[in-house]
């Protein structure tokens, strides 16, 4: 963390905590000093303590709750004000490294194995199905030990499950899942597609989302039809850019494509195709690589360091993509990175850099077939007829879920890892809670690597 980013978060802890002890506030605290003109131990402890519980998800250790009582007892004697000091009590755990980063402690299980301890089990169940932090009945089980137990564990998921938080949470690893997260750096050349606009991105990043939400939970639906789907929803300023007429009231509506439309799931939504390529054009290689990485969990190495890029470069040329992309096809040092990722990018050349349907290119007929790992298809639907049978496709969002709960990189995580949750997924016909449940409460999910020896630590450390 930067110093500047350190004062930012100082600044925004004292404005929470000046709030909370404001006369507005104060009277939601859990108790009343005896004298609001002095400082008061035991008020002070039990107004951190119960708050402490809520930002740590966890409770206070007995020296940090000893030092934001002893802090605000400080503050309060210098300011003469019970309300003054106990705003920098408030103020040190909201800026806290415990409060702002997601700490998990392991302890001793049993066979000498080790595993994450109740709260850092409620708070990582939290963060992946609401996104947030435990609620009272959460911690209330990670206290009495009952997340402990498979019993304990069933009921919390299935009451987490059932909630309308879920959706928060869903958003929240989907967003992360399609990299979404990077969509506000998305721009397009305003005088070749004057079109687009802050407006249309925002609803193209909404669409998706509503797309997979809708799918995932509220249609409780299979997963794999993510990619050939073509029910969505939109708003007239989508409306506009898929040249679609918006007769309708309301800000959103659902809305299927027709079938001749040539769209197939959230691989022809204007998000993914405008998020994968250049300011003014397309970019088969930027899709293919992106969508391999994100559904096939195949990511495509770096070019290497003396490869001549001009060729494919230069579209002011009369060759079309495809034919420019031949360059690098046909050179040994180039060929197994395109001919892995470019066919899918070539099938989705029938849509423009903001999701436009176009036929032609150069004057020519657009050419959308395309070959993977020897099966041939044609164009968008192809695509998703192939990712939607492709095996790897459902292993890939256990994957990509699995080292989401656990903030750990997709690439790092064995197969073995995630093997109860996908063989839930699979015969579930391909349901996203099915998958969630089988990944929390397979035997392995909350175990933790074992310390390092103090002697290796220090070998380390020379």
């Amino acid at each position: 963390m930067t110093p500047v980013g350190f004062e930012s978060f100082t600044q925004m802890a004292d404005s929470i905590a000046t709030q909370v002890v404001s006369e507005k506030y104060r009277a939601k605290l859990p108790c009343k000093p005896k004298d609001a003109n002095a400082p008061d131990d035991a008020c002070s402890k039990q107004v951190l303590d119960h708050y402490g519980m809520l930002l740590f998800r966890r409770p206070l250790t007995s020296d940090e709750l000893k030092n934001a009582v002893n802090l605000s007892a400080k503050l309060a004697k210098s300011q003469k004000g019970f309300y003054a000091g106990l705003r920098y009590g408030l103020a040190s755990l909201i800026q806290a490294p415990d409060f702002l980063f997601r700490k998990e402690w392991a302890v001793p299980a049993a066979d000498k194995t080790w595993a994450i301890e109740p709260y850092s089990r409620a708070t990582r169940l939290s963060y992946l199905l609401w996104n947030s932090t435990p609620d009272a009945e959460l911690l209330a089980a990670a206290k009495s030990g009952d997340l402990n137990t498979a019993a304990g564990l069933d009921k919390q998921v299935t009451r987490m499950m059932t909630s309308p938080r879920l959706d928060v949470g869903m958003r929240a690893f989907f967003n992360d899942m399609l990299e979404l997260d990077t969509f506000d750096t998305v721009s397009k050349d305003s005088i070749l597609y004057p079109k687009w606009s802050s407006t249309i991105a925002a609803s193209a990043k909404e669409e998706t989302l509503r797309t997979a939400i809708g799918l995932a939970l509220h249609d409780n639906g299979d997963m794999r039809e993510l990619m050939t789907t073509r029910k969505t929803y939109i708003n007239r300023a989508l409306a506009a850019d898929y040249r679609l007429a918006f007769p309708f009231k309301g800000d959103w509506v659902a809305y299927e494509f027709p079938a001749d439309a040539g769209r197939s799931g959230v691989l022809t939504q204007a998000s993914m195709l405008a998020m994968f390529s250049h300011p003014g054009r397309s970019s088969p290689t930027k899709r293919g690589v992106a969508l391999m990485d994100i559904f096939l969990c195949e990511p495509t190495p770096l070019p290497p360091a003396n490869v001549d890029f001009s060729a494919v470069n230069d579209p002011t040329g009369p060759l079309t993509v495809r034919q420019r992309l031949m360059a690098h096809a046909s050179n040994s040092a180039c060929a197994s990175c395109h001919t892995h990722s470019d066919p899918i990018g070539l099938s989705l050349e029938g849509f423009d850099t903001i999701g436009g349907v176009r036929t032609e290119e150069k004057g020519k007929p657009i050419d959308v077939s395309a070959t993977i790992q020897g099966k041939s298809f044609l164009g968008a639907i192809g695509l998703g007829d192939f990712l939607h049978d492709n095996p790897k496709y459902p292993a890939c969002i256990a994957r990509k879920i699995f080292a989401y709960s656990k903030g750990v990189n997709s690439e790092d995580v064995t197969a073995s890892s995630f093997k109860y949750g996908h063989t839930a997924f699979i015969g579930s016909g391909y349901k996203l809670r099915s998958l969630i449940k089988g990944l929390v409460e397979a035997p392995a999910y909350f175990t933790a690597d074992a310390p390092e020896p103090a002697a290796t630590k220090v070998a380390a450390s020379k």
